[in-house]
């Protein structure tokens, strides 16, 4: 059975998360320690005894998840379930920098550094409120990615931004022309179109400022040849190249999420079984859409590790 780790992105996060992890494993009360020496900042008090609101901050919920699935994947070292066992690392989002974490591709402090600049930029690319983002429920790909095209007025961007599984593609854009698109899709059969609660528009065409100050930052990180290949987000095949690596990060952040891309093609080289190592169990669910016979596992907890485990 060939097995991949996968990595959530923003949404998952939690005021507690990662907390149990840290009380019961040592490796993993380090991950919440190292984060707060690299971001010069309690982080971890505001994950575990926060309020919701500000952890949901782009700029901190980013580093959260992070910190929050690499203190899962030091637990599961620690009883033996190194990332040498998984085929692929892949992650949504900003679950790449956690895969490349736990792939040994970017250091912990690094991609926590990383990460909360990436969140601040995403945020200040696109002033409030110019932007939005809208979940459609019940039409593929191809036929939001047609009605966001159509929904773009003129000086407008509306693109399809994460194609998440068979029946959920998020669109992301100018706020009227998201709108226009949720709009449309209801028209056109979809069983649900919602505007996203999020603060900017993610993942396309708008992020450009966002991208460029990855370039910048990313230009000073050093990127390793990753112990297991990255599924890549832009791709959706599996890379190596630490300057591929490096240049695909840059894109990420203005391309979609070809997440149903990249877990069909994982089950195409022979994935069968893969663990959502984090905080939530949303991508199980994308991935249980996207290949039925898939089995899932999330590790999130000391109890999540004890089952992994065996």
């Amino acid at each position: 059975m060939s097995r991949a780790f996968v990595f959530p992105g923003q949404g998952a996060q939690t005021v507690g998360m990662g907390r149990e992890l840290a009380e019961r494993y040592p490796v993993a009360k380090a991950v919440f320690e190292e984060v707060d020496a690299a971001l010069g900042e309690k982080l971890s008090a505001l994950i575990w005894e926060g309020d919701i609101e500000t952890l949901t901050l782009t700029a901190n919920a980013q580093p959260a998840l992070m910190a929050t699935s690499m203190a899962a994947m030091r637990a599961l070292a620690f009883e033996g379930i190194t990332v040498e066992t998984a085929a692929f690392v892949a992650g949504h989002s900003l679950g790449e920098y956690s895969a490349l974490c736990a792939a040994d591709a970017i250091s912990l402090a690094d991609a926590a550094r990383l990460l909360r600049l990436r969140g601040r930029a995403m945020q200040e690319a696109v002033p409030v409120g110019q932007g939005a983002m809208a979940a459609i429920l019940g039409l593929d790909y191809a036929a939001v990615a047609a009605i966001a095209a159509e929904a773009a007025g003129p000086g407008e961007v509306c693109e399809a931004a994460n194609d998440n599984d068979p029946a959920q593609v998020v669109v992301s854009g100018s706020a009227a022309a998201v709108e226009r698109a949720a709009e449309l899709a209801r028209a056109r059969g979809a069983k649900r179109a919602l505007m996203l609660p999020v603060s900017a528009p993610f993942h396309c065409a708008l992020m450009a400022p966002a991208a460029r100050a990855m370039a910048e930052a990313l230009s000073h990180v050093e990127i390793r040849a990753p112990r297991v290949p990255l599924v890549a987000n832009v791709l959706a095949h599996a890379v190596s190249e630490p300057e591929v690596i490096r240049s695909l990060l840059v894109e990420q952040v203005t391309h979609r999420v070809r997440w149903r891309e990249s877990v069909a093609w994982m089950a195409a080289q022979g994935v069968t079984e893969f663990w959502e190592i984090g905080a939530g169990k949303a991508l199980s669910g994308m991935i249980r859409r996207i290949v039925p016979e898939a089995a899932t596992r999330s590790v999130s907890a000391p109890a999540d590790v004890a089952a992994a485990k065996g």
